[in-house]
């Protein structure tokens, strides 16, 4: 078994296939800008179906091409040809905006859409696409502008992402009279040792201030063009861009947030208790947040790593343990940290090919499985919405972690129901880590982005501002939980999440994915073997209905404070769970 993946499915190198693909996604650019010359409202039904084929001939390519060169490059930064077919790829496609434009303003402006949509089952398929792009409407500005907003962004939001990029993953780190990567340096958190924690979490801090007036640019001018485009399209602010983006009401947010303030004590005392219990007085030390209590013997290997995750989503669902085997056995997984490779772990569906690939830094914890288990989640969430048209393969931001999470929910369950009374503790606790980043630590990115958004429009923020932002965003989320002179100041430097302009506020979808899959397992408490099916159902349906549609599925209302509590009550019952364990300790 391999620990690298192949992308051979894809492309075998930069090849005559490549090349020939290249041409042709060029190619498709053109019959767009043609098709887009040419719109006439005297056939208004095969000019929906001409605008939609020749949508999907030009995004097969774009996501082909495009997947290819980010995978490339996602494990190796440093790579000059695939940096620079990867521009080329981005300046052919900001070429098309002026003429997706023109369709969707096309779209946006036909009057009968639901009596065209009856007449060709084609035209059904897009039902809600075409409906939301109608409703995008009134945001979208002239041809011209959205061709040179297109543009501008290869040299201006895109160009500033990929830098942020290119120094984190590149950032020598000294430690200990050698020099390692942010990643390993980073893994050095869940270390059995105090001293190597400390050090660890010191060196890492250092190592951030040779890149943190450059990453400040990067931030700055990033967010600086999400406001300018915000204000050109109308939208009241990044957040509400953000939310009609994801399909989501503000109403949904709302609840949760409520929600979540209202538990959030409760994390806090979880971390006051750990701290006690590891002999500091005045809250818990940030380099300490991922220290285990306690040790399990458990060390995996990727082998062991596939039996394991195998053997206990094979109850669940049969179909989802078939596509971990194949994703091991087929090498769709990048499992070891090195240099140049991305930091932390993603998944990259490829629906189009019907697989789907998984980065990874895998160290052998028991975490590193549990990020496996959530990658695939991912994985199964693509091949959920696989046979889907290819215009039809986006889900929104809020939905994107409902899967992922819903397997660490699974997984770390299992576990600890098997576990022997000494790793309980132990495997407890690493949940609780978990889910105290996805109440504590989102929440405190929340309120860092939402505070550089509103001081961007009238103020340049250097690095010290950031780190003053990140520090006062740290000790509201985190409350009285942590020690408030070991804190984070460098976490925006760190997130690779605040570094796009297409993508804003991805930070609540975490908090969205975690809490949501902890409702869903109670539903699936409830509902038993009737569940599987109505979750596949839910899956499929995230990329065609907006995100309370897709709740409704299971009769959840995700505007109601009472279906978020509910999923909170679950977390506070593990916090008892634990502070009842370790009352003596």
């Amino acid at each position: 078994m391999k620990d690298t993946w192949s992308l051979d499915i894809l492309y075998k190198g930069y090849d005559d296939t490549f090349q020939k693909d290249i041409k042709a996604f060029e190619k498709s650019v053109k019959q767009c800008d043609e098709l887009a010359a040419s719109l006439s409202h005297d056939n208004e039904k095969e000019t929906l179906v001409n605008i939609l084929k020749t949508m999907e001939e030009m995004a097969l390519l774009h996501m082909r091409l495009g997947e290819y060169t980010a995978l490339r490059q996602s494990t190796n930064t440093t790579d000059s040809q695939t940096a620079a077919y990867d521009s080329q790829i981005t300046r052919i496609a900001s070429s098309s905006s002026k003429a997706i434009a023109a369709f969707h303003r096309y779209i946006s402006e036909t009057d009968n859409l639901d009596t065209l949509i009856e007449q060709d089952e084609f035209l059904k398929d897009y039902r809600y696409l075409l409906h939301t792009i109608k409703e995008d409407g009134k945001y979208l500005l002239s041809n011209d502008v959205e061709d040179v907003l297109s543009k501008m962004n290869i040299s201006g939001g895109n160009a500033w992402e990929m830098m942020h990029s290119y120094l984190t993953s590149t950032l020598e780190v000294e430690y200990k009279g050698e020099t390692t990567t942010l990643s390993a340096i980073r893994n050095l958190a869940y270390d059995d040792s105090q001293e190597v924690r400390k050090e660890a979490y010191e060196a890492e801090l250092k190592a951030y201030d040779k890149i943190k007036d450059a990453i400040s640019f990067s931030l700055n001018n990033i967010k600086q063009q999400v406001l300018c485009e915000c204000d050109l399209r109308g939208y009241e602010s990044p957040l509400a861009m953000t939310l009609h983006q994801s399909r989501m009401k503000k109403e949904t947010l709302d609840a949760m947030l409520s929600a979540m303030k209202d538990y959030m004590p409760i994390f806090h005392k979880y971390l006051r208790r750990k701290a006690e219990v590891m002999g500091y007085k005045n809250g818990l030390p940030w380099y300490e947040l991922f220290a285990p209590m306690g040790k399990t013997n458990t060390k995996f290997t990727i082998e062991t790593a596939k039996d394991y995750l195998i053997s206990h989503f094979s109850p669940f669902a049969s179909d989802m343990a078939d596509m971990m085997k194949q994703a091991f056995e087929e090498e769709w997984i990048d499992f070891y940290p090195k240099k140049g490779k991305v930091g932390g772990a993603f998944c990259a569906n490829l629906p189009f090919v019907k697989q789907s690939r998984v980065l990874t830094n895998f160290d052998g914890n028991i975490g590193d499985v549990v990020t496996l288990a959530h990658e695939l989640g991912h994985a199964y969430h693509g091949m959920m919405i696989e046979d889907h048209r290819i215009l039809n393969t986006d889900y929104s931001m809020p939905v994107a972690e409902t899967a992922s999470t819903f397997n660490e929910n699974i997984i770390m369950n299992a576990v600890i129901e098997e576990a022997s009374d000494e790793e309980k503790l132990v495997l407890l606790e690493n949940q609780l880590q978990d889910l105290t980043q996805i109440m504590c630590d989102i929440y405190s990115r929340f309120l860092f982005e939402s505070e550089v958004f509103e001081r961007r429009k009238n103020e340049f923020l250097f690095s010290k501002d950031l780190e003053e932002i990140m520090l006062n965003a740290q000790k509201t989320a985190y409350g009285d939980g942590l020690d408030p002179n070991y804190l984070h100041p460098y976490m925006w430097v760190n997130k690779g999440h605040y570094y796009s302009s297409q993508l804003s506020f991805y930070n609540f979808p975490y908090a969205f994915g975690g809490l949501f899959a902890r409702g869903l397992i109670v539903k699936y408490k409830e509902m038993k073997e009737n569940f599987v099916p109505k979750y596949r159902e839910m899956l499929k349906a995230t990329t065609v209905s907006d995100v309370e549609d897709v709740a409704k599925i299971l009769d959840i209302d995700l505007t109601s404070k009472d279906f978020w509590i509910s999923s909170l009550e679950t977390a506070k019952k593990d916090i008892e769970t634990f502070l009842s364990l370790t009352e003596n300790k």
